[in-house]
């Protein structure tokens, strides 16, 4: 399979490629690097990322965050990257890269627990991740050709315990290999239009 994976150098990314790495042709591509650039708030960088690749058998995006501080605090300006860059670059991934996408082909986008257990400071995180998780379940509906949609929705994996455990405390960490295996399932397996929880 030929498997477009961007963010495929973050966290998350790099576990996601290595897990498989093994029989398939992997294309990375990163804001700052991999075999291709792209910024996913950009349409005009997605169009030309994917003008780029050609057709590709399968879409994984691990890209993107939001902000995390105080509610009290918080204004559009706060919330507008984390639009335009995790959900906004995640569904344009999509409405472009539809047209890129072998007949029988797959989407996997990223969300995360927030979306149903929202952290202290994150609600503009919660905000992105929901919307993902609701675009995922409606997208599945059109999406032609038998080409799939799917949202991985990790907790708080251990590998970014020290980045991000003091906005989750409480929370269990996710093995790394568990949360690998929900990308696997959306590749490689037929699941369509599902919500992939990984919490713990």
């Amino acid at each position: 399979m030929k498997i477009l994976v961007i963010g495929g150098q973050g966290t998350i990314g790099k576990r996601v490629c290595r897990g498989l790495k093994e029989g398939n042709e992997l294309i990375i591509a990163g804001r700052h690097s991999g075999d291709v650039k792209v910024d996913i708030s950009s349409p005009e960088s997605i169009r030309t990322m994917f003008q780029h690749t050609g057709f590709v058998d399968a879409v994984i995006c691990t890209a993107g965050t939001g902000y995390y501080g105080p509610f009290d605090t918080m204004t559009q300006d706060h919330l507008l990257p984390g639009i335009q860059g995790k959900l906004l670059g995640q569904i344009n991934l999509v409405l472009i890269g539809k047209d890129f996408l072998s007949p029988e082909g797959s989407f996997t986008l990223t969300s995360g627990i927030a979306a149903v257990h929202p952290a202290k400071n994150g609600t503009a995180v919660a905000m992105i991740n929901g919307a993902v998780n609701s675009f995922v379940l409606a997208a599945a509906q059109e999406l032609r050709q038998d080409k799939r949609i799917n949202v991985v929705s990790p907790g708080l994996v251990e590998d970014s315990k020290e980045r991000y455990g003091e906005f989750f405390p409480g929370y269990n960490l996710v093995p790394m290999n568990k949360l690998v295996n929900a990308y696997v399932l959306s590749v490689k397996g037929a699941v369509n239009g599902e919500i992939l929880k990984v919490y713990s």
